[in-house]
C-alpha cells in the first residue's frame, strides 16, 4: 500500500519523507490558498518545490472544467516534472481528458469520484489513479469504506490496472480498514500517518526497558 500525504504544507511533506514511508503527494488548489500560494506562477512553484522533496507522483488539478481547458492545463503541469501526475475531476468532459492524456502517456489522477460507476468509467478512460472520496460520504453517513470495496471488486474482476486511492482520509483508522480492504494507495493528512506509531503498551513498554537500564547502570 502506498501512502501519499494530502497537503501542500512543504514542511510536513518533508517531515513524511523523513520518516521513510512517504510514496507521493496530492493537493488541490484549497489547499495551495490554505497555504497562502495564490496565483499560477507560485502555484506552479510550489509544485515544482514538492517534487524536490518527494521521490514518487505528486498530483497537480487542473481548475478548466472544459476538455479544452484541462488539456492545456494538464500538459502544462505535466511539461513541468516527471513526478507530476494531472489531477482531472470526474465529469463527463474530464474522462474525455482521461483518454487523451492516456493516449499521451501522461499520467492522471482521476478525482471526486463518489460511486462504482464513475470508478469505472474512470479506469475504461485509462487514469492513473481513482480517487473515491471516504471521508467526504462518511460525512453524509454514507459507508465510504464500501464503496472503495465495490471498486476493488470490479477492478479485480476485469484486471483494470488503475489504482485505487483512498483520498479524503480522515484518520488513522481508515488507513487500517483501507489497508484491508486493498486500496492501492491512502492519501490523508500527516497525522493519519503518525497515528500508526503509537499504541499505548509500546509507550509502557518502552518506560520499563528505559527504567530498568537505568536501575542496571546507576
Amino acid at each position: 500500500m502506498k501512502f501519499f500525504i494530502d497537503t501542500a504544507n512543504l514542511d510536513q511533506i518533508s517531515e513524511a519523507q523523513q520518516l521513510g514511508v512517504l510514496d507521493g503527494v496530492t493537493t488541490n488548489p484549497s489547499l495551495m490558498a490554505k497555504e497562502g500560494i495564490t496565483g499560477k506562477d507560485n502555484i506552479l512553484k510550489h509544485y515544482m518545490d514538492i517534487c524536490e522533496i518527494v521521490d514518487g507522483d505528486v498530483s497537480a488539478e487542473v481548475v478548466a472544467t472544459d476538455f479544452d481547458g484541462m488539456v492545456k492545463e494538464g500538459e502544462e503541469l505535466a511539461a513541468l516534472h516527471s513526478q507530476i501526475v494531472v489531477k482531472v475531476p470526474m465529469i463527463k468532459d474530464g474522462v474525455k481528458a482521461l483518454k487523451y492524456f492516456y493516449d499521451k502517456g501522461i499520467k492522471t489522477n482521476c478525482t471526486l469520484v463518489f460511486s462504482p460507476g464513475q470508478a469505472l468509467l474512470a479506469a475504461k478512460a485509462g487514469a492513473t489513479y481513482v480517487s473515491p472520496f471516504l471521508g467526504r460520504l462518511d460525512d453524509i453517513s454514507t459507508d465510504g469504506l464500501n464503496l472503495i470495496a465495490e471498486i476493488r471488486l470490479i477492478y479485480d474482476n476485469y484486471g483494470f490496472e488503475t489504482q485505487i486511492l483512498a483520498a479524503s482520509i480522515r484518520h488513522t483508522m481508515h488507513v487500517i480498514d483501507c489497508a484491508k480492504i486493498g486500496a492501492d494507495v491512502m492519501t490523508g493528512p500527516l497525522s493519519s500517518i503518525d497515528g500508526l506509531l503509537k499504541h499505548p503498551l509500546t509507550d509502557i513498554g518502552l518506560e520499563k526497558f528505559l527504567a530498568d537500564y537505568k536501575k542496571g547502570n546507576s
